[in-house]
């Protein structure tokens, strides 16, 4: 079996030299093509409900495809396929992590979320409690885990342009992540939720379509035979440890706490993301929503699989010293293997498609963040609820301005990083201030509101704060902030103790506090969730 032995500075060189003017076609091309949609789209957002929840005129596959685009993401193209070229067995983990996490969200979340809410998660945390500190809270909440999901697609957009047009410098990498967080802005000014889903769903079906391309191409190299895959991969790496449980988290006895924090946050986190709940709201029914996690999880599954054996054949075709030392890093792995495949053409498609998901996902991003700021704290706190649709809408837009700004900054700021590495981050942020308070609402009668603000504030605060005192934020070779040392916490990923610490802040918050809520709230709720009864309807056109 052959290798193809190829440095970083080679396919950099290459790549500017044949195909600089090809990837910006490619790339364009996609980019002119979605506004084309997203214009059209955008000729019916007349009402809030439109802008925020696509009119709820989606179907269940639809929403499914759009979800499938919404979860896969720089980290799961990009982050993954390096983290398994380089670390095998333990970077396959991540996507385990992220698939079985649809359980929960469709067994215990999706449905009865549907039914209850409106437009953003508060609708439902507010349902029964007090309207103004829980939607505070929630909004607070969101826009944080926003934040951390926004740095990983920035700091992969700069990692993935670096390689591909040969700029190292940060100057350069800044550029290009400013016109991502630019055309993000467009397409959520203009076409709100339904441009946005669009958007979604063709870059679902790009993504799954290139890595099956380069998938079956992979396995056709080896005569479509795993285990001469498996060797190659073993034999290139120099590394006999690469198919075994460990490289990464089975070092000591902390490498492997980390690994059970990463697993918890993964599989309890994707059920508490404000961008994939958000989603539950743009279809008619409950029955819709059950149907678009189904999809989801056939097409997220299906792509998963194809991870592994691009993260094996990238660590079977190139040499894992090229993959960490090309100017993306880890995240160059896929990359790096499209242009062992199939030269500069197939480089500049993937790299087309890979920017694409990085688009998409920051368009479902910045709107959610924008509904949750508008409808929760402008309309429902700050005019308690006296505000038209249009004023909302305009508060919104504003929004997205503010967000964009600041996503830009932050991936500028987080250039370097692993991007799988940093959503497991947003996905612990989100395990432990939403989910607890979320369950809580849905399942315990007795929750009180006292409760879900210790929750989220509890579980938001402590997961930031092992976050700063952790390795991943200063004290190592890799943390985001060199030349100061402030980490006490030895875990890279917070879940093991913010998710226990926010579940058990919520009862004791409400056990100690004013049994004060309505019960005809309570059992309303309970009826609605349960049966839809009273349910958002979908917006006829």
């Amino acid at each position: 079996m052959s290798t193809v032995n190829i440095t970083a500075a080679e396919v950099s060189a290459e790549a500017v030299r044949e195909t600089g003017w090809l990837n910006m076609l490619i790339f364009g091309l996609f980019v002119a093509v979605t506004l084309i949609v997203v214009l059209r789209a955008s000729r019916n957002n007349k009402t809030a409900a439109d802008y925020y929840a696509a009119g709820r005129s989606f179907t269940g596959p639809q929403n499914g495809t759009a979800i499938a685009g919404d979860y896969l993401s720089a980290a799961s193209f990009l982050g993954i396929v390096g983290a398994i070229a380089i670390n095998g067995y333990d970077g396959f983990l991540y996507s385990i992590g992220f698939l079985v996490a649809w359980l929960v969200a469709l067994l215990l979340v999706a449905e009865m979320l549907r039914n209850t809410g409106k437009f953003t998660m508060a609708d439902v945390l507010s349902f029964r409690l007090k309207q103004r500190p829980v939607r505070i809270a929630a909004a607070i909440t969101t826009l944080a885990v926003c934040f951390f999901y926004l740095l990983a697609q920035m700091a992969g957009a700069g990692g993935l342009v670096s390689l591909l047009m040969g700029i190292d410098s940060k100057i350069g990498q800044s550029v290009v992540i400013t016109v991502v967080g630019a055309l993000m802005i467009i397409y959520v000014l203009i076409g709100g939720m339904k441009g946005t889903t669009w958007v979604q769903i063709i870059k679902a079906c790009l993504l799954i379509a290139g890595a099956a391309i380069m998938t079956i191409w992979v396995l056709a190299m080896h005569g479509f035979n795993l285990s001469a895959l498996l060797g190659s991969a073993v034999e290139m790496s120099g590394n006999p440890e690469l198919l075994n449980p460990g490289l990464q988290y089975g070092k000591s006895g902390t490498t492997r706490l980390d690994f059970v924090s990463l697993g918890m946050a993964l599989v309890l986190g994707t059920a508490a993301l404000p961008h994939v709940l958000m989603r539950f709201y743009t279809v008619p029914t409950a029955k819709e929503a059950r149907r678009s996690v189904v999809w989801a999880i056939w097409l997220i599954g299906i792509f998963y699989l194809f991870t592994l054996i691009l993260g094996y054949g990238a660590a079977a075709l190139i040499p894992a010293e090229t993959i960490k030392s090309a100017p993306g890093g880890v995240n160059s792995a896929a990359p790096l293997l499209a242009f062992a495949l199939g030269g500069p053409v197939l480089l500049g498609l993937i790299s087309a498609v890979a920017f694409a998901t990085i688009l998409a996902v920051v368009a479902g991003l910045t709107i959610t963040a924008a509904a949750s700021f508008a409808h929760d704290i402008y309309a429902n706190v700050i005019r308690k609820g006296k505000v038209d649709a249009d004023g909302e809408v305009k508060v919104a837009r504003r929004t997205v301005l503010v967000i964009g700004v600041v996503s830009i900054l932050g991936g500028i700021g987080a250039q370097g990083q692993n991007v799988a590495f940093l959503v497991a981050l947003a996905f612990a942020v989100a395990a432990s201030a939403n989910l607890p308070t979320i369950l809580y609402s849905l399942y315990w009668r007795r929750f009180n509101t006292q409760g879900a603000i210790w929750s989220m504030y509890g579980g938001l605060i402590s997961a930031i704060v092992l976050i700063i005192l952790s390795p991943v934020f200063s004290g190592a070779p890799t943390s985001m902030v060199s030349g100061i040392d402030i980490s006490i916490f030895p875990l890279n990923n917070p879940g093991l103790v913010s998710i226990p610490l926010a579940f058990f802040l919520g009862w004791l918050g409400t056990v100690l506090g004013k049994d004060d809520e309505s019960p005809q709230k309570q059992a309303e709720m309970e009826v609605r969730s349960l049966t839809g009864v009273g349910a958002e309807k979908a917006v006829d056109h």
